[in-house]
């Protein structure tokens, strides 16, 4: 018992640490902190898997630790991400009736408009000053009401928004649960997502929204287990309207519900969509929108693999290394079909390789994009509970060398470092591939 309380005080320090007094431009603080919480993690997982006395009171022990944990991060500020202040613009945007996809942050600096509340401190700390918002329905609705509950005080809007994603991740947690007891896959198999320091960290510490996605992906993947499809489309629906990425997994659901239940699924999906999105439909919204999404591929580059090999090997032979504008649409492109025939190559009429299938079609997309932040890995994590691969558990513990890009407030990509983070990834994937014939799913 003592070995428990130990542990679970040092995650609680290192989590206060992690969330509460580490910036951006402090990697080096960073790493020091985040290596023994992921070791701590990996430890306590192995416990519990070759513990099997009291396997259920350890596991609840360690889940009610993992919701502490998020807990505390409630209170903190995001201060490795800057996200939250383009949230609270769109939201004080929302809340005095202006459509936040309509114009440009500038346009309302220039005319001087909301000048109370859309301040130029604020304008100024925005890291996307020339883009439109590319932020979904259902996250516009939670950051208006934090910024209507707290119209003047970024800290407490923070709060109201994290505390929503507090409650996606209580809803995960118990989703998670019950859809490993349906699958009659190992309990212990949730701690991977309850204790991750990335999960924890990223979603509710630095505010991301891949929580309230993974809660509705997950929401959706129960309803289909059980045969709810209706209900699955609305909570699909929802995944979509938190963030996009959902789209790609469609495909996959043909070869369970046919083609003439997929297509009332899918109808069923764009109407909800379509009404989800009325409020912030008008003349601009669709070029607009669209104009961020082209940029998004475009132009922006972190952290990527496949993409930054094409651009070293343009640099040495063409000279030019500024290759994003043609190779991000290719990328997309052959992210697109290779998905397509992942749909007919997998056989997903078992729905227990469903998860598997959709691990394999998110990993091919963040293999191709030019962009990929930590939190992307929460996804795959989360994917990889219900199937045989811990790739992205790894993943999920050396994507943190891309934080190095921030290092003293240099804005320099370490390619040394990402190398090194892909280089790891892929032996252990290489390892898993080998080793997958002579495994079973544990059960």
């Amino acid at each position: 018992m003592w070995q428990k309380i130990l542990l679970s005080i040092l995650l609680l320090i290192l989590t206060i640490w992690l969330g509460y007094f580490i910036n951006q431009s402090a990697f080096e603080k960073l790493i020091i902190s985040f290596v023994p919480f992921f070791i701590i993690y990996l430890l306590i997982f192995h416990k519990i898997k070759s513990d099997v006395i009291n396997l259920s009171n350890n596991i609840s022990f360690w889940l009610g630790l993992g919701i502490l944990l998020r807990i505390v991060l409630v209170f903190s500020f995001p201060n490795l991400s800057d996200d939250i202040y383009r949230f609270y613009w769109d939201g004080l945007l929302s809340t005095h009736g202006y459509n936040p996809f309509v114009y440009l942050p500038d346009y309302y600096i220039q005319n001087n408009i909301l000048s109370e509340y859309l301040t130029p401190e604020l304008y100024n700390k925005l890291n996307s000053k020339d883009h439109y918002t590319i932020y979904p329905p259902i996250l516009q609705a939670i950051f208006a009401i934090a910024a209507w509950l707290s119209p003047k005080n970024i800290i407490v809007a923070g709060i109201i928004m994290k505390f929503f994603l507090l409650l996606s991740e209580i809803g995960s947690i118990l989703l998670i649960k019950k859809i490993l007891q349906k699958f009659k896959l190992p309990e212990k198999n949730i701690l991977l997502y309850a204790l991750n320091p990335l999960i924890i960290v990223e979603i509710v510490g630095n505010l991301h929204f891949e929580g309230f996605m993974i809660f509705f992906l997950l929401l959706s993947l129960w309803f289909i287990i059980n045969n709810r499809f209706t209900l699955s489309a609305f909570a699909m629906a929802g995944a979509i309207a938190s963030k996009l990425l959902p789209l790609m997994f469609l495909p996959f659901l043909i070869a369970r519900l046919g083609w003439r239940r997929s297509i009332i699924y899918f109808l069923m999906i764009g109407l909800l969509l379509l009404a989800l999105f009325i409020p912030l439909i008008n003349s601009l919204f669709f070029e607009n929108f669209g104009n961020s999404l082209n940029l998004y591929f475009r132009q922006f580059q972190f952290n990527a693999s496949v993409f930054y090999i094409i651009k070293w090997f343009n640099k040495i032979f063409f000279g030019d290394a500024y290759i994003i504008k043609t190779v991000g649409p290719i990328l997309a492109m052959i992210t697109f079909f290779s998905i397509i025939i992942l749909t007919f190559i997998r056989k997903n009429k078992d729905l227990i390789f469903l998860p598997e299938s959709w691990l394999f079609a998110i990993s091919i997309y963040l293999l191709n994009t030019p962009i990929v932040h930590p939190w992307y890995i929460t996804l795959p994590v989360t994917l990889s509970l219900f199937t045989k691969w811990r790739y992205p558990i790894i993943w999920s513990g050396v994507v943190w060398l891309s934080y190095s890009h921030y290092w003293g407030g240099g804005f320099q990509e370490n390619y040394l470092l990402i190398v090194t983070e892909y280089v790891i990834v892929t032996l252990f994937f290489i390892w898993e591939l080998w080793w997958r014939p002579s495994r079973q799913m544990e059960h």
